[in-house]
């Protein structure tokens, strides 16, 4: 299923207005919005070209040309011989134009703070997360690269806070996929809060998927459950955001190793009729369905399903 992008596409016209791109000057400056971007880009790097410039912009170099020639009969930049290119001039910043650029950083800083003061951390975090992430996108595809994806460690064994964060994921993606609520919450922390005193023993184990600090990802091998020397493959679940990169395949294929080390002859999984893109990635990692049935133990009727596959693949 394709991700609605309108939400997108609206925000993002929303975000440049609010921030007053639509004005012919900018961060309560004289400068239209090109001139402000200039004086930010040519601050943070020190020293830029007019072609460096433009590229960085993404402006033509006409345009990039009058600019660069106002900001400098204004007092903003001086240009000065390019060492390493005698065809090039280097433009930096004069006295007066990294007065005008802490202006514009104080300008900036007070309305992002200020419009991030009712949010939670917790959103904040998000807001930021999500920006950069956005942003990386479109300048990757603009340049022609593919985006490059975040280095998410997988670690082994408990993690603070894995029960909470696991708990959470859970509730929040089967409340909207299947209309669960507060009982179904429960009873995954109260299993995983259970596991987690026997994670010791060595035919037990969890791995946790942690972009930073932040845990993103869970998968469990719960190898006593069951019994029968079958391995139970348990609390699998994604962050929003972060399906479809390939972290939940690198979360099954390390507990799927697991259990052909520990010598299971199966591992068994129960999941819901109906989450497609779930099954899809269990089969392709050698799971088939293997039963189907009506089960209330989350609270209400629903179709279960077990999936099943050999330990060591064949």
């Amino acid at each position: 299923m394709l991700l609605d992008t309108a939400p997108i596409r609206d925000a993002s016209r929303r975000i440049v207005r609010e921030l007053g791109f639509m004005r012919p000057t900018l961060a309560g400056t004289e400068f239209a919005p090109s001139s402000v971007h200039a004086l930010i880009e040519i601050g943070r790097n020190g020293t830029l070209t007019a072609a460096e410039l433009c590229a960085v912009l993404d402006l033509e170099k006409s345009s990039v040309s009058r600019m660069v020639r106002k900001l400098i009969q204004s007092g903003e930049l001086t240009e000065e011989p390019n060492g390493q290119d005698a065809r090039s001039k280097s433009l930096s910043l004069t006295e007066q134009g990294r007065n005008t650029l802490a202006a514009i950083n104080a300008y900036a800083d007070n309305v992002v703070t200020s419009s991030l003061d009712d949010l939670s951390a917790a959103i904040q975090e998000k807001v930021r997360d999500g920006l950069v992430a956005y942003a990386d996108a479109l300048e990757h595809r603009r340049v022609g690269e593919a985006s490059k994806p975040a280095a998410i460690a997988i670690e082994s064994g408990y993690q603070p806070g894995i029960i909470g964060r696991c708990a959470e994921m859970h509730g929040r993606y089967y409340a909207r996929a299947v209309g669960f609520d507060h009982f179904f919450e429960g009873k995954v922390a109260t299993g995983l809060a259970e596991f987690s005193d026997r994670l010791g023993r060595p035919v037990n184990q969890i791995w946790a998927a942690i972009d930073g600090e932040k845990i993103v990802g869970t998968v469990a091998i719960d190898g006593e459950n069951l019994g029968n020397n079958v391995a139970h493959l348990r609390w699998f679940i994604m962050e929003d955001g972060y399906r479809g990169a390939g972290i939940g395949k690198r979360l099954l294929d390390e507990a799927v190793s697991f259990a052909a080390a520990n010598g299971f002859t199966e591992i068994h999984l129960w999941t819901l009729k109906g989450l497609d893109a779930a099954r899809r990635l269990y089969e392709r990692q050698g799971f088939v369905l293997a039963d189907e049935y009506a089960g209330d133990q989350w609270g209400r009727e629903i179709m279960e399903q077990r999936f099943t596959r050999k330990a060591g693949g064949d």
